[in-house]
């Protein structure tokens, strides 16, 4: 009898098992699948997508593209409206372009570090006044300039769409609800995407690049607006309100001086989007540095790249540092010189920019441009020799590049394209199921039923393998800097200036290393998108495990726990929400740029974007980016919990 009672524990360990939700879910899955599959493998055998599920929307785009063109010249509708907004545009960008080049290049340094000084101090004024000299010596001061002002331009017209959107989302339910869906599209769409349709509005030219920039820049304004205008203190706005203001009244009085935090990052995010999608926009006509790079990487001349590439990150990073300080030092009493302290420095910017003009010295002097072209293409051409292939033992650059691809990339794909399109819709409805509600498992398996719907389901797969390949490299790489800098103070400085680096970089900078060390392909694709995402990844892991409860590990430590045990058993568990949005973060960052890859090589979607872009094919560009956009919302939807999901912890 003591036998019997002493093995208690078996009897109820499946119903231990069926009390965790995810175990339930899979089971339900395996008993919908034992039915489906059968069914589904005897009428679509050969697993491809069947034609007959396929909608072409050629004939229609094309029409409409057609259309256009007919009467963009005759029509009321292109005669006054879009082109009386074509030509505030360009000359809207003129005027502050020919301003900036009337105070000249001492004034425009003097202006840009004194702002600098004023908003954060003497470190960033000097780091400022570096930056915009390096550009002038890089020979890069007119193209700089010209980007300057396509970025005034654009970041205001965001700012004020971004804002107008995020007010009316911040002030009603109904219109958030509108808005979501649009501005999700906004931000996942890949930029090249905007280009082609608003091409064949406007033309090639500053307008189209502008208002590019302002569909693509616009979302974080009004994202962050509404959140800044929906989390005010409550009972700050009940005060004002039991005052008799009008609703008007709360919104200028309350509302908004309590989101100035959230607006400012608003605008911080739209300045480094709009940076990022100027110089995207460089294959439209928008000139400047962007023109620059697209040209010389047409041309694989990787020194001429870079030498315009150093000013596009000084200027991100400039711009981020400005604003970042501005935000942090919102709402803090201003000294009593403060209006006398900008005058003065007004006053400095006139004098420079006066004693320049008078002196004749408005262009930047040719005798001190410092040409870096040469050396860099000399460096490279050693690497290319040296490095690129016939290292002794570890092999070279390409070697790795060709490994990758045959061990890795190639494998991935023809195992998700030898996949029964149903088998690929089962999987992705386990994982976002599993991880989130049904709703989100719908959602999951609609977009990516719609992506074989527009007849992309080979390419999208191809895309989908090199985004899975580039996240598992971000992810190993990433996890472990940012366990390794929440671990240590001092490698967590070090790594900060780095991170800052890598993440205000604009994505088209990226292409410039890799094409350098690995030529071209969906490797330096890969690659490309693999540098782009690291830094958010390193940082939203380091972030997470510092704000685990030291209470807990002060606790795991007292009970004889080792550094590995309180890793493994405490902080890791306790930061796997922070942990999960690192994924989700590095599948969108690395979808952005494997897209962007086209370029390089990459192929699949991206090829056929570009391709779209550049052949004026309205069909093949619309239809890769709705595609990018339903495989961007599948990853997001098996990546990132629900709120449901996160709350009960299962």
């Amino acid at each position: 009898m003591a036998s019997i009672t002493a093995n208690p524990p078996r009897v109820g360990l499946l119903p231990g098992l069926l009390k965790h939700r995810a175990v339930r879910k899979l089971l339900l899955l395996a008993l919908a699948a034992a039915i489906l599959v059968p069914l589904a493998n005897a009428r679509w055998a050969s697993g491809t997508w069947p034609s007959a599920l396929t909608l072409d929307f050629s004939e229609p785009l094309a029409k409409a593209s057609d259309w256009i063109i007919d009467n963009r010249d005759s029509h009321p509708l292109f005669l006054y409206f879009f082109g009386h907004v074509s030509n505030v545009v360009v000359i809207a960008v003129r005027a502050v372009y020919l301003g900036l080049l009337a105070v000249g290049w001492a004034g425009v340094t003097a202006l840009g570090a004194l702002v600098a000084w004023r908003v954060a101090g003497i470190r960033l004024a000097l780091g400022t006044g570096v930056a915009f000299l390096a550009c002038g010596l890089l020979g890069m001061w007119v193209p700089t300039m010209q980007t300057l002002a396509l970025m005034v331009v654009a970041v205001l017209a965001s700012a004020v769409v971004g804002v107008l959107l995020g007010l009316a989302a911040g002030l009603s339910d109904r219109m958030d609800r509108v808005l979501r869906p649009v501005l999700d599209t906004m931000q996942v769409l890949p930029a090249f995407a905007y280009l082609l349709p608003v091409v064949l509005v406007f033309g090639i030219g500053v307008p189209a690049a502008v208002l590019a920039t302002v569909v693509y820049a616009a979302p974080p304004m009004a994202r962050l607006t509404s959140l800044g205008l929906r989390g005010a203190d409550k009972e700050v706005l009940e005060a004002v309100e039991s005052l008799g203001s009008t609703a008007r009244q709360r919104l200028l009085t309350a509302r908004i001086p309590l989101a100035r935090k959230e607006l400012l990052l608003g605008l911080n995010q739209t300045i480094m989007m709009a940076l990022s999608m100027a110089v995207i926009a460089a294959v439209i006509g928008a000139g400047g540095l962007g023109d620059r790079v697209y040209q010389a990487l047409a041309s694989v001349d990787v020194g001429a790249a870079l030498a315009a590439g150093i000013p596009i990150v000084l200027l991100a990073v400039v711009l981020d540092r400005v604003t970042g300080a501005a935000g942090e030092k919102l709402g803090a009493e201003p000294g009593p010189h403060s209006g006398r302290g900008w005058l003065f420095a007004l006053a400095g910017v006139v004098a420079v920019a006066v004693a320049g003009r008078l002196a004749g010295r408005l262009d930047w002097p040719d005798a001190w441009v410092v040409g870096i072209a040469e050396p860099v293409n000399r460096t490279v051409d050693w690497m290319t020799a040296h490095l690129y292939s016939g290292v002794p033992v570890v092999g070279g650059t390409a070697d790795w590049a060709g490994h990758f691809t045959t061990w890795v990339l190639d494998p991935m794909r023809d195992g998700l394209q030898a996949l029964p399109w149903w088998a690929v819709l089962l999987i992705v409805a386990a994982l976002a199921w599993v991880i989130g509600t049904w709703r989100t498992a719908l959602t999951a398996v609609l977009a990516m039923a719609a992506i074989g719907v527009l007849g992309v389901w080979k390419p999208s797969l191809d895309t989908l393998s090199q985004v899975l390949a580039a996240v598992a490299v971000t992810l190993v790489a990433g996890f472990a800097v940012g366990i390794a800098a929440a671990r240590s103070d001092r490698l967590e400085r070090a790594l900060r200036p780095v991170l800052d680096v890598f993440q205000t970089m604009p994505q088209f900078v990226y292409l410039i290393p890799v094409v350098a060390l690995f030529g071209v392909g969906r490797a330096p694709a890969v690659a490309a998108a693999i540098v782009y995402a690291l830094p958010a990844v390193v940082r939203i892991t380091t972030q997470g495990l510092r704000q685990v409860d030291p209470a807990a590990l002060e606790a795991s430590g007292s009970l004889g726990a080792t550094s590995w045990q309180q890793l493994k058993q405490v902080q890791l568990p306790l930061a796997r929400p922070a942990l999960l949005l690192a994924v989700n973060q590095g599948l969108v960052l690395v979808l952005a740029v494997v897209v962007i890859g086209g370029l390089v090589g990459g192929g699949a979607l991206g090829y056929d974007v570009v391709f779209g872009l550049a052949q004026g094919d309205l069909a093949t560009g619309l239809v890769a980016g709705g595609a990018i956009v339903c495989l961007g919302l599948m990853l997001d939807r098996v990546t990132q919990p629900t709120e449901r999901r996160a709350r009960k912890g299962a």
